[in-house]
C-alpha cells in the first residue's frame, strides 16, 4: 500500500541513495527525483549518472537534473506543476531559492548529519571526527534560505567510537538518517519545529587536499584525528625519501625520547610501524599506502624494507 504524501525527493551521492531506498522501501509515493546533471568520471571520463539517479531509473521514477534552480523560472515551474506534498532532500548539492522551498504543502526538509547547530555545511562528518567529537547525529530540518538553519523537526544522537574514521561514520549516519526520515514522513504532523539555537553554532568547510598534509610536530592525538577524519577522502599525507605515502588508519602509542624529530620513524620491524610525533608522543600506524600502489597492512609495507629506523617522514616532496 503507497503512502499517500506525493513526494519529490532531491539527492545525488550514495548517502542520498541509501535514504530514497529506505523510503521507496516503505512504500511512499516519490513521484519526481531531482538529481545533479550527469558528471565525467573515471580514466575514460564518460558522463556517469549519479547514484540517486541510477535508483529513481531502477523504480521507473522520472529523473530531472537542471543545472541550477537560480534564474531558472522553467525549473521551478516543473515542480509547481508537480505539485509536491513535500520535499526530501539530502545531500543535493544545488542551491533551493526561497521561491522553490515555499511550494511544497508541508514544505522542504533536509537530512543534516551532526547535530545541528554544530556543523552547519559542507563537512560535517569529517569536522566532527577531525574535532575529536564524542558524538554526532542526524537532524531532520525544515529548509530556509540560510545554511543549515532551518528549524529541526526531528533529531537523534550517536557516539563517535575510538576508531570510527569518516567514512565508517558516514555510513552509520547514512543509515540512521534514511531511517529517520521514513518515521517523520510517516506522521509529520507529530513533530513540532524548534527554532535552532544560536549557541553552538560551528561551520563545516569544505574539504581541501592541502589540509590533510600530516605535520608531525603536533602531538600524536592530532595527527591521529587527521588520519582518521581525512579517511576515505582526501586520505592523509607525507612524503619519505620523496615519495608519497597516504596513511589510513593508526593508533597512538607510549612516549619516545623528546631528541627524536618529528616524523621520525622509531620502529619498523615485527608487523609494527611506529612514527615520532610532537611533544615525544608517536603513532603506530596500522595501513598505509605507498604513491602508485594499493592499500596495505604494516607486515606487507614493510616486506623487503629492512632500513627504516631513523627515516623521517616529511611534509614536502625532497626529490622536486
Amino acid at each position: 500500500m503507497t503512502n499517500g504524501l506525493k513526494i519529490v525527493f532531491a539527492g545525488t551521492p550514495e548517502i542520498a541513495r541509501l535514504t530514497l531506498e529506505n523510503i521507496l522501501k516503505h512504500q511512499f509515493n516519490v513521484g519526481l527525483v531531482l538529481t545533479q546533471p550527469d558528471r565525467p568520471a573515471g580514466r575514460g571520463m564518460r558522463l556517469t549518472p549519479s547514484p540517486v539517479k541510477l535508483l529513481a531509473l531502477e523504480h521507473g521514477i522520472e529523473v530531472f537534473q537542471p543545472l541550477s534552480f537560480k534564474n531558472n523560472p522553467d525549473a521551478i515551474q516543473k515542480i509547481r506543476e508537480f505539485a509536491p506534498d513535500i520535499m526530501v532532500v539530502v545531500a543535493y548539492g544545488l542551491i533551493l531559492p526561497a521561491e522553490l522551498l515555499s511550494i511544497p504543502r508541508l514544505g522542504c526538509i533536509n537530512i543534516h548529519v551532526s547535530l545541528l547547530p554544530r556543523w552547519r555545511g559542507a563537512a560535517p562528518i569529517q569536522r566532527a571526527v577531525l574535532a575529536g567529537d564524542k558524538f554526532s547525529g542526524v537532524t531532520i530540518m525544515q529548509m530556509d534560505a540560510g545554511l543549515d538553519t532551518g528549524a529541526a523537526l526531528l533529531t537523534e544522537q550517536i557516539d563517535i567510537s575510538e576508531d570510527d574514521t569518516a567514512g565508517s561514520l558516514h555510513d552509520k549516519l547514512a543509515a540512521l538518517g534514511a531511517a529517520k526520515v521514513v518515521e517523520y514522513l510517516t506522521n509529520p504532523a507529530a513533530y513540532l519545529a524548534k527554532t535552532q539555537s544560536e549557541d553552538g553554532v560551528s561551520y563545516a568547510t569544505k574539504l581541501s587536499k592541502e589540509e590533510a598534509l600530516i605535520d608531525w610536530s603536533e602531538p600524536a592525538e592530532l595527527v591521529a584525528l587527521k588520519i582518521r577524519g581525512y579517511n576515505p577522502f582526501p586520505g592523509s599525507y607525507s612524503y619519505l625519501n620523496g615519495q608519497l605515502h597516504k596513511f589510513w588508519q593508526a593508533k597512538l602509542v607510549q612516549s619516545v625520547q623528546t631528541k627524536v624529530l618529528s616524523g621520525t620513524i622509531t620502529h619498523a620491524s615485527e608487523g609494527k610501524l611506529v612514527i615520532a610525533c610532537g611533544g615525544g608522543t608517536a603513532i603506530e600506524v596500522i595501513e598505509i599506502q605507498e604513491a602508485g600502489a594499493k592499500r596495505k597492512t604494516v607486515v606487507q609495507y614493510l616486506q623487503g624494507k629492512s632500513d627504516l629506523v631513523g627515516q623521517q617522514f616529511v611534509m614536502s616532496n625532497q626529490n622536486e
